[in-house]
């Protein structure tokens, strides 16, 4: 049993507290061709020719799966900012007419069809709450927080997270690199032995929690690949939320 008080939790946000599960890619590609649409309108907008929209948003697919492909390597954060520019840039737009916030704007991200708060999320949160824990997320994400706070915003879930909410585009890094935690710490004012974080990753929030000085929790939402079962081990796994003050009452004397 630890002898620090437990002060803060970092959730993963997607497939932690977001359900993808009825989400592919065949319905990303989809949905991504309405809202990108805005953004193609503000180039052409700006006095560039640059195509039509099948020829944009076929280079945007094109450079998304190349960004994500580098950031794996190198764990720098691709950022969907960035990538439109890119994109207009390669297709003959001019850089000095296209400004990257009010490509973001007019991007039309927002809540994906079936995707859903997990059933035990709320209740969770509502009692750790009670006890005076402070939330942080933190996700991999190439889209700016200000765009994923209109999923948080129309799920509900924003309010839970006043202080911290934290993704890898807007820090630069991709989890499991210690940037993106040591900035939720700062943005909570705690410690990592006050800190714990819960994600359904393995190779990102496991791992690089445990780098960074704090304990993981893996929510388990399908079975761990064999080659990192040995290899990354988590401090606590738990299949649903229910299952968290049993892991805090071992871990912290009063939480």
């Amino acid at each position: 049993m630890s002898m620090s008080k437990l002060k803060a939790i970092l959730f993963d946000m997607d497939d932690t507290l977001l359900d993808w599960s009825r989400f592919t890619r065949e319905t990303w590609r989809d949905i991504e061709k309405k809202f990108v649409r805005g953004v193609y309108d503000y180039i052409i907008a700006q006095g560039n020719e640059i195509g039509d929209y099948d020829t944009f948003i076929n280079a945007y697919f094109e450079h998304v799966k190349n960004a994500w492909y580098e950031a794996r390597v190198t764990q720098i954060a691709p950022h969907i900012g960035q990538i439109f520019l890119d994109v207009a840039e390669s297709l003959g737009a001019s850089r000095d007419k296209l400004d990257m916030e009010a490509c973001l704007q007019v991007y039309g991200w927002d809540v994906f069809p079936g995707v859903s708060v997990f059933p035990d999320v709320k209740p969770m949160l509502d009692k750790l709450k009670g006890k005076g824990i402070r939330f942080g997320i933190i996700t991999n994400s190439a889209h700016p927080m200000s765009l994923r706070d209109r999923e948080l915003r129309k799920h509900g879930l924003i309010d839970y997270f006043p202080d911290c909410r934290i993704a890898a585009a807007d820090v630069g890094y991709l989890k499991p690199h210690r940037a993106i935690f040591q900035a939720a710490l700062k943005a909570l004012d705690a410690t990592p032995e006050e800190t714990i974080v819960i994600g359904d990753t393995p190779e990102h929030d496991i791992a690089g929690a445990q780098a960074a000085g704090m304990r993981a929790i893996l929510r388990v939402r399908q079975p761990v690949p064999p080659m990192l079962s040995g290899l990354i081990i988590p401090d606590a796994a738990i299949n649903t939320f229910e299952e968290l003050p049993a892991v805090l009452s071992d871990w912290f004397s009063d939480w």
